[in-house]
């Protein structure tokens, strides 16, 4: 499986942005992390995709939204009430079996290309 990642931009805080990460193939999961400069990189959302069950860091839980499109094995990150810290090189992420380690990193082994998240003040 393959991922590409698209969407980002630049964009002023309180506003929007959308990510979207189309797999080549089916998944257990898909998550999106996030990586900022001098930072280590950590766990923004995912989706089960069997079940659509969803999970968020605390800090973008009622700011951001993970959806799909099952068709297009697509999944997407809606970003809303951005804040400056939220800029980061996103990146999303997928296993083909869910793990109740869905927040670590080291659980996945295929990866997108990064793509960049700027919020300014």
């Amino acid at each position: 499986v393959q991922l590409q990642a698209s969407g980002g931009g630049l964009a002023q805080a309180g506003g929007s942005l959308r990510l979207s990460c189309a797999a080549s193939g089916r998944t257990g999961v898909m998550a999106w992390f996030r990586q900022a400069p001098g930072k280590e990189r950590e766990f923004v959302a995912a989706m089960r995709w069997g079940d659509g069950n969803t999970r968020y860091a605390d800090s973008v839980k009622g700011r951001f939204t993970i959806t799909r499109d099952r068709a297009k094995v697509t999944v997407y990150l809606q970003m809303s009430s951005l804040k400056p810290e939220d800029t980061a090189v996103y990146y999303c992420a997928a296993r083909p079996i869910y793990s109740v380690r869905y927040y670590d990193p080291e659980q996945y082994d295929i990866w997108g290309q990064g793509t960049q998240v700027t919020v300014s003040s």
